[in-house]
């Protein structure tokens, strides 16, 4: 039997099948490009979110502030809004200026509140690092303070941080002698005291 001759495709037939497989090539591109779009960062988008809170001023006050942390669903004396503001390098609390709000909200890759309800869990995770958690530490004594006036000095602030983690809490391991300031010796004092009365 002599071999079947190929079925040469017409040339019509050729160019739907290439247009079929380019038509669903295109579809699944354009899905996922108006997909990016949508997902990807916006400063316009991000400046509009800022103003929802600003109102007329560069600045996010209080009252703005109260209706951000409802809407992001967190308290507003909840940490995780420390290590936001830390984010944001705000300098002062309760305040959010357009400048730190920008580059802050930038860097977090977050132009709507959705955006970073997502992202709060992380920003909780960067205090588990003890590298990010003593930077957000210290960044929290000049944040905190609203005056100039100090009750207690930075060294101070930092050395509050090393006893609570070197420190047993029974304080069975603190030495009197050691090079602590002496704001905590008279803790530790205070402490004992209390525990025998």
């Amino acid at each position: 039997m002599p071999p079947r001759k190929k079925r040469r495709p017409a040339s019509g037939d050729d160019l739907s099948a290439k247009k079929s497989r380019h038509d669903s090539m295109y579809r699944k591109y354009d899905s996922t490009r108006i997909k990016t779009e949508e997902e990807a960062f916006s400063s316009k988008r991000c400046l509009e979110w800022f103003y929802e809170y600003a109102g007329t001023d560069d600045v996010v006050g209080p009252e703005g502030m109260e209706k951000f942390c409802e809407d992001i669903g967190v308290e507003p004396e909840n940490v995780v809004m420390l290590v936001l503001a830390w984010k944001l390098d705000a300098q002062n609390m309760g305040y959010f200026t357009l400048q730190e709000w920008l580059k802050g909200m930038t860097s977090l890759q977050c132009d709507t509140t959705e955006k970073l309800r997502n992202t709060l869990d992380y920003l909780r995770s960067l205090l588990n690092d003890s590298t990010n958690f003593k930077l957000i530490y210290r960044y929290a004594f000049d944040f905190a303070r609203q005056s100039k006036y100090k009750v207690i000095n930075k060294d101070q602030w930092c050395n509050v941080l090393e006893f609570s983690r070197t420190i047993n809490l029974d304080l069975s391991n603190y030495d009197e002698d050691g090079a602590w300031p002496v704001l905590l010796d008279e803790f530790v004092e205070w402490y004992k005291d209390k525990q025998m009365s």
